[in-house]
């Protein structure tokens, strides 16, 4: 019995500190890195943050999630932001709308020279959707709300084209004990679902916490965030929609949304410390950890990866995005009440 204590206890006290190590609760974080900051935009909760093709502009998906701490519904916008400005001022574009909105990830689509579809998650009452709009110079036209029972708690979205997407599940369990298994030990039981023409199948599975997702459509790969395994995990497209699994990729950081440039770099939000920013979420702490990496992928096994930027979150706290423009960097959060612009220290 004494013995059998002993293996119990060993057992319990391992997991604690697998737990601690694998989500960075020891890492050190300094305000050390570039990226002065140029300006700070007054938006609560801009989370996700996608470019235009020709980095005209902006959009931002912000909720102000904030409100939960008050038991008040988290609700949020779109926003526009002209990227030609010398300071640039978001525009809400969401102000007419007939149903409740709170976004989440997002991603943007040029159809035509006037004409770009965004595709929202939007997350009301643990009722979850994709809303499907077209953004036509700075007037939003919903077109239609998009649900199905793979969507479990969808997180972010990528267009293959204007018919077709991929989106993630950051769980499998999303209440009770299992919940909590799952989240602290970092099994993998997230997923991605592939839809086409309203049709849905899961396309990838055994994701811990399957986070951002981006396409790259010259090379035909798919990148997908796993925060919880401080990794990015490459797939190689199928015309089917169908992932072939190639890689992960060790981010040594909780690796959030991710980006791609025109020079096919990924950049990416993330959270160093991944208790610290559970415990922020959850209004436990005034601040947690940013940071943003550049994840410059060539090959399997030919990579690199670099950290450009890191905040102790007195700048900013639970940064999840970065996206390169010709200005600087825009890097969103969780749920500051402002995103901020920032100098881009790669740039020569």
């Amino acid at each position: 019995m004494k013995k059998s204590g002993l293996l119990l206890g060993l057992i319990l006290t391992s997991f604690i500190l697998y737990t601690f190590i694998s989500t960075g609760y020891f890492r050190q974080i300094n305000n050390e890195n570039g990226g002065l900051i140029v300006s700070k935009i007054m938006i609560k909760g801009a989370e996700d943050i996608i470019i235009s093709p020709d980095e005209t502009f902006a959009i931002i998906s912000a909720t102000n999630r904030a409100s939960i701490s008050l038991s008040k519904p988290p609700l949020g916008d779109l926003y526009y932001l002209n990227l030609l400005d010398e300071y640039p001022t978001p525009i809400k574009l969401t102000d007419s709308l007939s149903f409740q909105f709170a976004p989440h990830g997002i991603d943007l689509l040029q159809i035509d020279d006037s004409t770009y579809q965004i595709l929202a998650i939007n997350h009301i009452n643990k009722r979850h959707s994709i809303e499907k709009f077209h953004l036509k110079k700075q007037k939003l036209i919903h077109l239609a709300s998009i649900r199905h029972s793979s969507m479990i708690q969808p997180n972010d979205v990528v267009h293959i084209s204007q018919n077709a997407f991929y989106f993630t599940n950051d769980h499998r369990y999303t209440q009770g004990l299992m919940k909590i298994i799952e989240e602290y030990s970092g099994w993998g039981l997230s997923n991605v679902v592939f839809s086409n023409e309203n049709k849905f199948r899961e396309v990838a599975s055994g994701i811990a916490y399957a986070n951002g997702i981006a396409y790259d459509q010259k090379r035909q790969l798919v990148f997908v965030a796993s925060p919880r395994h401080f990794s990015v995990r490459v797939y190689q497209y199928q015309k089917n929609g169908n992932l072939v699994y190639v890689e992960s990729i060790a981010c040594g950081t909780g690796v959030d949304n991710l980006t791609l440039d025109k020079n096919g770099k990924i950049w990416i939000g993330a959270h160093p410390n991944l208790l610290r920013f559970s415990a922020y979420a959850k209004g436990k702490y005034a601040t947690t950890p940013s940071e943003i990496i550049v994840l410059d992928y060539r090959a399997k096994g030919d990579y690199t990866v670099k950290s450009i930027w890191t905040d102790n979150g007195e700048r900013m706290s639970g940064g999840t995005v970065a996206v390169p423009y010709p200005g600087g960097i825009l890097a969103g959060n969780v749920m500051d009440d402002h995103f901020l612009i920032l100098e881009n220290p790669t740039e020569e």
